[in-house]
C-alpha cells in the first residue's frame, strides 16, 4: 500500500512470502510439484486448477482509488492489461476515487450489478471494512488488493506487497555495499510519517542495519511522496550531513525530486537506494552514471495477480504449483532489490 494505512508489521511477516515470478507461476496450467501422484490424481488436480485455457465466463469488479501517483497508475493498467488476456474475463472497473464515501458507493454498483468476484484496493481498509462486509454477505467473493480490510471476514483473500521487507532488503543491500567500511553512516528519506507503511519501512531497514555493526543511521526525514517534498526533503539532508554514504529513499517517485537536490548540490559520494519500482529509476540504475544503485521493489503487478486470483475464484479452482484446491487466504510479495545485474528482468515491471 502507499497512502493509507497497512497491515502491522506483525501481520505482513506472518503472511505467505512469495516472489513475483513465483506468484505468477502459481497460475500457470498445472500439475503439483509432488511426483509421487499417479496419473489419476494429477489428472483431478489440474482439472480444478485455473489456467490460460478458456473456462467459465467470470465478470470481476474492480474498484481502486484515484490513480495520483506513478504506482497507483501502474496498479490500474496491471489489472486492466490482465483482464484483457482472458477470454472468459469481462472487467467492470470503477473511475477511481480519493473519498472513501465515493468508493464505497461504487462498489455497492458493482455489488448491486451482481459482478462474480470483486477485486477491491480501498483509498482507506478500515472506513471501506464494511462494503466489504457486504460483498462477502451478499455471496460475491472479494480479493483484497495491498490496503488491508479491518477484519478478514470482509474479504476471500488478500494480496499486497511487506512495506517491512522494503526496508529490510533495502538495508541488507546497502549493509552489505558497506561492510568493508569503518564507521559508515547511512540517511533515510521516508514517506509520509503518519502512514503505517511508513513506520513499517523504517522498522524494517533498521533491523536490518542491526546487523551491521560498522554502520550507523545518522540522519532521517519524511517526505509526502511527492516530487517536491523529495527536493525540499533531501537539500534539508544535504545541509545537515556534509558526508554520508548511503541514503534509502523510500518511493522513486519522490526520489525524482531528491535526485534534483544531489545533482543540485553537486554530490556523488554516495550510493543512493530506491523504492517502488519506477521505470525512471531502473533506467537510471541501468545507466549507472548517478548515485542511484539500486531500487527495492513494492510490486505494482499484485493487481494483475489479484485478476488472476479472482477469475480462480470464479471458476471455482485453485492454482498450479499448490497442492490445496482452493486459494491462499494471503500472499505477501517479495520485495526485491533491482541493481544493475538484474535490471534487465525487471524493466518490463517498471511503472511511469
Amino acid at each position: 500500500m502507499r497512502y493509507a494505512k497497512s497491515s502491522s508489521s506483525a501481520t505482513s511477516r506472518r503472511n505467505l512470502l512469495l516472489g513475483t515470478a513465483a506468484a505468477g507461476a502459481l497460475f500457470a496450467a498445472g500439475c503439483t510439484s509432488n511426483e509421487n501422484n499417479d496419473d489419476g490424481d494429477n489428472a483431478k488436480q489440474a482439472a480444478n486448477t485455473a489456467n490460460d485455457k478458456p473456462g467459465k465466463a467470470v465478470t470481476i469488479g474492480f474498484a481502486g482509488p484515484q490513480a495520483d501517483h506513478g504506482w497507483l497508475n501502474a496498479i490500474n493498467e496491471q489489472a486492466k492489461r490482465r483482464a484483457k488476456e482472458y477470454k472468459d474475463v469481462t472487467l467492470e472497473a470503477t473511475e477511481g476515487s480519493n473519498d472513501t464515501a465515493q468508493q464505497i458507493g461504487q462498489i455497492e454498483t458493482l455489488i448491486n450489478k451482481k459482478v462474480d468476484v470483486l477485486v477491491i484496493l480501498p483509498a482507506d481498509g478500515k472506513a471501506l471494512t464494511q462494503v466489504g462486509l457486504k460483498a462477502m454477505r451478499a455471496g460475491i467473493p472479494v480479493v483484497n488488493l495491498d490496503r488491508i480490510f479491518a477484519s478478514p471476514q470482509a474479504y476471500r483473500c488478500w494480496i499486497g506487497g511487506d512495506n517491512y521487507g522494503m526496508g529490510l532488503n533495502a538495508g541488507r543491500y546497502i549493509g552489505e555495499q558497506l561492510k568493508g567500511k569503518k564507521n559508515a553512516k547511512v540517511i533515510e528519506l521516508a514517506g509520509i510519517d503518519n502512514l503505517e507503511l511508513t513506520r513499517q519501512r523504517t522498522e524494517g531497514f533498521n533491523d536490518a542495519l542491526k546487523n551491521y555493526p560498522n554502520i550507523k543511521k545518522v540522519g532521517r526525514q519524511a517526505a509526502e511522496f511527492t516530487v517536491e517534498s523529495g527536493q525540499a526533503k533531501m537539500a534539508q539532508l544535504l545541509q545537515a550531513h556534509s558526508d554520508f554514504d548511503a541514503l534509502w529513499n523510500h518511493d522513486d517517485d519522490q526520489g525524482v525530486g531528491a535526485e534534483r537536490a544531489i545533482k543540485q548540490a553537486g554530490r556523488d559520494d554516495f550510493l543512493m537506494v530506491g523504492g517502488a519500482g519506477a521505470k525512471h529509476a531502473m533506467d537510471a540504475i541501468k545507466a549507472d552514471n548517478s548515485v542511484l544503485k539500486a531500487t527495492v521493489l513494492y510490486p505494482p503487478t499484485m493487481a494483475a495477480s489479484a485478476i488472476d486470483l479472482a477469475r480462480a475464484l470464479g471458476q471455482g479452482k485453485g492454482v498450479g504449483g499448490l497442492a490445496e484446491l482452493e486459494i491462499p487466504a494471503s500472499l505477501t510479495l517479495y520485495s526485491a532489490v533491482v541493481t544493475k545485474d538484474n535490471v534487465d528482468e525487471y524493466l518490463p515491471t517498471g511503472f511511469s
